[in-house]
């Protein structure tokens, strides 16, 4: 999940826009991580070096592993243990934007540096997501949209995310999130949910987006908004609302029920107190994530 995190922060920051984020996610199931930029980011070499041993392999028919050893970055040892590592997503991403020439290697160390300092998550393993991270930058989404940053709401969007990767592809980011009194409905699905309060969840967008949106959650190709793509964002949401709820009672002991899903074409979503629009931006379009309190 950190790819779609980093990915957020490029956007808000404007080091790359839509259209270069998505090209390079679209890479990342081809993409093979190179051994300097797995060593900058274990913090066994400086971009400058490995731009140095990158002009290096410009000149002889070397390895960067063997240029890297030969002028001291890097033990045989480190090489080894480079070579072994897994590769998380997010660091292939700045590969790949390095690779389109959107910054250097030097500036992909300094946004990354920055990337930690900022969200103040200094332990990116390299080899397992850490759950606390996770919840550390989930918690700040809502810090943003001015909402509590509760056990029940950080893992109502941690799941939204989960279900976004592993239903509708992982080649998404989340935008930055906005309060609003009302909503605007475009076109969407609504589902209430009760326990001790009372939510409206909603799922929002054009028609053109939710075709493209159904059709890899139902992994048909939907040429027209029809029945289908409805029933397909319909399940869609009826089953993350699901898996919350069987979350909660599990984790938190909570009696919790759920409202069929409802259709909305038009009108707007309003809540005692405010809506939340968590928006995520899609290669085909943008999902809006309503949550109304």
């Amino acid at each position: 999940m950190y790819t779609q995190f980093l990915g957020n922060y490029l956007l808000q920051k404007g080091i790359v826009n839509q259209e270069q984020l998505f090209n390079a996610m679209s890479r990342l199931s081809q993409t093979h991580i190179k051994l300097g930029t797995i060593a900058i980011h274990e913090g066994f070499m400086t971009a400058k070096e490995v731009d140095e041993c990158l002009y290096v392999q410009t000149r002889e028919d070397k390895r960067f592993g063997e240029i890297a050893v030969e002028r001291g970055y890097l033990t045989d040892d480190q090489v080894n243990d480079l070579l072994t590592r897994q590769t998380p997503d997010f660091i292939l991403l700045g590969q790949n934007l390095v690779e389109d020439g959107i910054f250097s290697y030097e500036e992909l160390e300094r946004i990354l540096f920055d990337y930690k300092n900022e969200t103040e998550i200094y332990d990116l393993s390299l080899d397992v997501e850490n759950e606390e991270a996770v919840h550390a930058i989930i918690s700040n989404f809502f810090v943003l949209a001015e909402m509590p940053v509760s056990e029940e709401n950080v893992m109502y969007l941690e799941l939204m995310f989960n279900s976004l990767i592993r239903f509708v592809g992982e080649d998404f980011s989340p935008l930055t999130p906005m309060v609003l009194d009302e909503f605007p409905v475009t076109f969407g699905v609504s589902q209430r949910i009760s326990s001790d309060r009372e939510f409206l969840t909603h799922i929002d967008c054009d028609r053109e987006t939710a075709i493209a949106f159904a059709s890899r959650y139902a992994k048909e190709d939907f040429g027209d908004f029809d029945e289908y793509v409805v029933a397909a964002l319909e399940d869609f949401l009826n089953l993350h609302n699901g898996l919350f709820i069987v979350n909660i009672s599990n984790t938190l002991s909570k009696d919790i029920s759920l409202a069929p899903p409802e259709i909305t074409a038009d009108g707007v979503l309003y809540g005692a107190n405010k809506c939340v629009d968590f928006p995520v931006a899609y290669p085909f379009g943008t999902i809006h994530l309503i949550i109304c309190f």
